[in-house]
């Protein structure tokens, strides 16, 4: 998780919304990023995107079961659509996201019946150090 937390801040300095996420298999990173929806004006460049593409990429597949995703913040429906279409076995994030979030806020994503794979979810790790990230980020911009 502090590899994401290094991305998030990183995603900040470059101006966009500080999120981190790391993708693991084997205790191996395939891949690490922030957010990037600015820099390559792209709506779909989350960190959770940027790294499961680069993952399944890197390891040539589109079923990455073997593998864990951490993020700073619990991950939109788009995120987690990809997630459950790559079949990630656990998902590891820092702060819950009440207003944009769909894993265990808003839409709830995995609970849904369409659904059809559901990793691990283990969110809440190091909260409080996400949410004063996000926090600290947005009370600059106001």
């Amino acid at each position: 998780m502090g590899l994401a937390f290094d991305e998030a801040r990183q995603a900040a300095a470059r101006g966009e919304v500080p999120i981190g996420a790391v993708l693991v298999r084997d205790a191996v990173v395939l891949a690490a990023n922030g957010n990037r929806t600015r820099e390559h004006a792209d709506p779909t460049a989350h960190a959770e995107m940027l790294v499961i593409r680069a993952g399944a990429l890197r390891l040539g597949t589109d079923r990455l079961s073997d593998c864990d995703l951490y993020v700073t913040l619990e991950p939109c429906t788009m995120c987690a659509g990809a997630m459950a279409w790559a079949r990630l076995r656990r998902l590891y994030y820092g702060a819950p996201d009440p207003k944009g979030g769909a894993v265990e806020s808003g839409v709830r994503f995995f609970a849904q019946a369409t659904c059809h794979h559901r990793p691990e979810i283990y969110g809440g790790i190091r909260e409080s150090e996400a949410a004063e990230l996000l926090r600290g980020f947005f009370g600059e911009r106001r």
